[in-house]
């Protein structure tokens, strides 16, 4: 499956001839970049050798034209991920864009009856349509993690105030369409290995 995934978005790349052929007829407000983290196979190998982009994208019909044309979600090994970011943000907490804030993190249970595929498109159109905050640059990105007994997916955003996370947070659990609590956490206490405790629970 690893070598299935990796030779489907090796397939894609920014300067893929494949994006000439997408319509330009419904440009986004601004280009995104989907990275993908592939499983860790040799214990020498860094994140940087893990996260690689596949391909950035300024247009609906490109976005569905990526979607498409690479694995779903559930498809994807144990350990590996989708991120989906504003062109110019590393999908990194030492990214500067960042830095000064955090992610909604919200699970399911591999065993839970839940589409996830479905969940992570509505995320990823809500976010390249710019529904999920009042404040336009707000939300950096989104992250999609495959892991041993759950899917991951984790909204990040630029700052930790919290009347805009209030709105993002209400408006990411609407598109995924959940009543459960959900909790947003800091980068800086991860970044320095504090005990993680919420920021805040919406």
């Amino acid at each position: 499956m690893t070598e299935q995934l990796n030779q489907a978005t090796q397939e894609l790349s920014i300067n893929s001839d494949n994006v000439a052929e997408f319509s330009e007829k419904h440009p986004l407000n601004c280009r995104w970049t989907l990275w993908y983290t592939k499983p860790q196979v040799d214990e020498n190998e860094t994140w940087n050798d893990l996260l690689k982009p596949v391909i950035t994208f300024s247009s609906v019909e490109e976005f569905w034209g990526i979607f498409n044309s690479i694995p779903q979600p559930s498809e994807l090994p144990h350990k590996s991920d989708y991120h989906l970011f504003r062109e110019d943000i590393r999908p990194e907490w030492e990214d500067v864009k960042n830095a000064q804030g955090g992610k909604f993190n919200k699970s399911y249970n591999h065993k839970r009856d839940v589409d996830i595929n479905k969940v992570w498109l509505n995320i990823c159109l809500a976010l390249i349509g710019e529904v999920l905050q009042d404040n336009e640059d707000e939300v950096n990105g989104v992250v999609y993690s495959n892991r041993k007994h759950v899917y991951k997916i984790a909204l990040w955003t630029k700052s930790t105030d919290k009347k805009n996370l209030f709105t993002v947070g209400e408006k990411f659990k609407e598109v995924i369409d959940t009543d459960d609590l959900i909790e947003f956490y800091s980068h800086s206490d991860a970044y320095q290995k504090n005990i993680m405790k919420p920021l805040m629970m919406i």
